[in-house]
């Protein structure tokens, strides 16, 4: 019987979306999908439908400590994605963790969700700014976290290449400015201030879109695995998402998720 290879390792630490939507839920499904084998790190559990969140609580530092040496000591890692840490103390920890891993990460700073919801302490803004963000092969924040996290307001789609510029300020390698919420087509910017590439898709009429954030990331981390460099994987990653926000279903009374099995179907 011929042994089968293992697919490339990916790891995502992170939040439980109960609604299975986003979060670790999300970031296991775009694995799949995309063919690498998916791990996980559980950072906080939260009571989450498609309405929004009823309560969160975020796990112990020693857990999150404990699941990531199981992971990586013995399994491996050939990319990893971050995405709720809720606490300034995980966030730390995290970092931590990550100085020595040496494969791609990508950070997605998530501070709050789809419907508002907050998702990340205040205290934990400046760790993820000087902790977190230097750690970053690339960084995926959307234009609220641009906000938070720089105090750049983008309005307009120039105002993307001024909100890259200060978030690549705090040491990542690469950002990606989601630039979904602006109006017109769905246009993102990836830059590591001397290159730039503008990620364009059009717009689909669809209010599921609950997970975007965190599928567009976990995708990106599947392409590094994967061997891909940096601009081909968001340009693969972008392309996934797409087709994954326009096939977006209804579940519950509220919003529903993307679909994360639509190459599938």
């Amino acid at each position: 019987m011929r042994r089968s290879t293992a697919p490339p390792r990916v790891l995502t630490v992170a939040g439980s979306d109960s609604g299975g939507g986003a979060g670790i839920q999300a970031d296991l499904k775009t694995m799949l999908a995309l063919g690498v084998h998916g791990m996980s790190v559980l950072t906080a559990v939260t009571a989450q439908n498609s309405l929004g969140v009823q309560g969160a609580w975020e796990l112990p530092v020693d857990a999150v400590h404990a699941q990531f040496r199981s992971v990586v000591d013995d399994i491996g890692v050939q990319a990893v994605k971050t995405g709720m840490l809720a606490s300034a103390e995980l966030v730390e920890a995290v970092a931590e963790l990550l100085a020595g891993v040496g494969a791609p990460v990508v950070v997605d700073p998530v501070g709050v969700s789809k419907h508002g919801d907050p998702l990340l302490a205040s205290s934990a803004l400046d760790s993820v700014r000087h902790k977190l963000l230097p750690l970053a092969t690339v960084a995926t924040p959307n234009l609220d976290e641009v906000a938070q996290l720089t105090g750049v307001r983008v309005e307009v789609e120039a105002d993307l290449r001024r909100a890259a510029g200060a978030v690549l300020d705090f040491g990542p390698r690469w950002v990606l400015i989601k630039g979904g919420h602006l109006r017109g087509e769905a246009v993102d910017l990836l830059s590591d201030g001397e290159e730039e590439h503008w990620l364009r898709a059009p717009r689909h009429d669809n209010r599921h879109t609950h997970g975007t954030g965190c599928t567009l990331a976990s995708a990106l981390a599947a392409q590094l695995a994967r061997g891909e460099r940096v601009p081909a994987a968001a340009r693969a990653a972008k392309a996934y998402v797409t087709g994954a926000i326009e096939r977006g279903f209804a579940l519950g009374e509220g919003i529903g998720p993307v679909d994360h099995g639509w190459r599938w179907r």
